[in-house]
C-alpha cells in the first residue's frame, strides 16, 4: 500500500507539470493532444515490442479499452483548452472537482452504495475551487472546459479498475491511448472548425516540450498511476490527484508569475484540498490496518 501511494504521488507531480507544458506548447489544444498521443503510442509500442511484451487483446475488450482511451483524449483536450482559454491556475482549480464527480460516478457505475464521507471529502475539494479563484467573465470558456475535463478524469480510473484485473498497465495504456489517437483523428478536424488553430505543425520548441510531455508526463506517469490503482480505490486515486492543482499552481507561480492574479483566499482553498486528501489517506490507512 505504501509503495502504491508513493507511485501515485509521483504520477500526480508529473501530471501537475503537464499544465506548464500545455502553456509552453503553442499548438491548438486538439492538435497538441493528437501529437502527444502519437509520440506516446509510438514510444510505448516500440518499448513493448523490443521487450517482447506486446500482446494482442480480444476484440470483445478492444472496444471497451478504446472507449476509455477516448475519454482520456477528451479529458486532455478540454484540460488544455482550459489552460489556453483561461490560465493554468483556473484549469487546475477546476480539476479539483474530480473527487466530487467520482463520489457519484463510481457507485453508479460499479453499482455500490454511495459513501457520504467520500461525497463530503469531494465537496471540500469543490469548496476549494470557489475559494481559490475569483473567476472572472473572461474565463468562462476556460471554466467550462475545466469542468468537462474534471468529469472525464473521474471516469478514467473507474473503468480502468476492472480492466487492470486482466491486463498489465503498459499494455492497457498502449491500447487506450491508441484508441484515443484513433478517436481524435476523426474528432480534431471537427473540433478545429469551432476552435481554429493558428498553425498546424509543431515548431522545434513545440517538439521539445511534446517529447517531455509524452515520455515523462504520459508514459511514466500512466505506468505509475495504473500500478497504484491495483492497490488503491478509484476515489482515492482521484482525490489524491487533487494535489495536481497544488503542484501545478506552484509551478505556474515560478514559470509564469500567476500568483499576481490570485487572492489571499487561495491559501485557504489549498488547505481545504490538502485536508480532504489527508483525511482520505488516514481512512485508507485505518481500513488497511483493520483488514490485516
Amino acid at each position: 500500500m505504501k509503495k502504491a501511494l508513493i507511485q501515485l504521488h509521483i504520477a500526480v507531480f508529473l501530471a501537475g507539470f503537464t499544465a506548464i507544458l500545455g502553456k509552453k506548447i503553442m499548438l491548438n489544444e486538439g492538435l497538441l493532444v493528437w501529437f502527444r498521443l502519437l509520440i506516446t503510442v509510438i514510444t510505448l509500442g516500440a518499448i513493448l515490442y523490443f521487450r517482447k511484451q506486446l500482446k494482442q487483446i480480444p476484440v470483445r475488450d478492444m472496444w471497451k479499452i478504446f472507449g476509455v482511451g477516448t475519454i482520456v483524449a477528451i479529458h486532455w483536450v478540454t484540460f488544455y483548452g482550459s489552460v489556453k482559454y483561461a490560465n493554468i491556475s483556473v484549469a487546475l482549480v477546476c480539476f479539483s472537482g474530480t473527487g466530487f464527480f467520482t463520489a457519484f460516478f463510481e457507485p453508479l457505475i460499479l453499482k455500490r452504495r454511495i459513501s457520504w464521507i467520500e461525497v463530503l471529502l469531494g465537496l471540500m475539494a469543490i469548496a476549494g475551487i470557489y475559494i481559490i479563484f475569483d473567476f472572472h467573465p473572461q474565463y468562462k470558456v476556460g471554466v467550462i472546459f475545466g469542468i468537462i475535463s474534471a468529469m472525464g478524469s473521474s471516469l478514467f480510473p473507474i473503468f480502468n479498475k476492472r480492466l487492470l484485473i486482466v491486463y498489465s498497465p503498459k499494455i492497457l495504456t498502449l491500447y487506450e491511448l491508441g484508441g484515443g489517437l484513433l478517436a481524435l483523428s476523426f474528432l480534431v478536424p471537427l473540433y478545429l472548425v469551432k476552435f481554429p488553430a493558428t498553425y498546424y505543425l509543431p515548431t522545434s520548441s513545440d517538439w521539445l516540450w511534446l517529447l517531455v510531455l509524452a515520455w515523462l508526463c504520459t508514459v511514466l506517469s500512466f505506468d505509475l498511476q495504473l500500478n497504484a490503482l491495483k492497490k488503491v480505490s478509484a476515489f482515492t486515486a482521484n482525490l489524491t490527484y487533487n494535489l495536481e492543482p497544488v503542484y501545478g499552481i506552484i509551478l505556474a507561480f515560478i514559470f509564469f508569475k500567476e500568483n499576481e492574479n490570485l487572492h489571499r483566499e487561495f491559501y485557504f482553498g489549498v488547505v481545504l484540498i490538502l485536508l480532504a486528501v489527508v483525511l482520505q489517506m488516514l481512512r485508507i490507512r485505518q481500513q488497511y490496518k483493520q483488514r490485516n
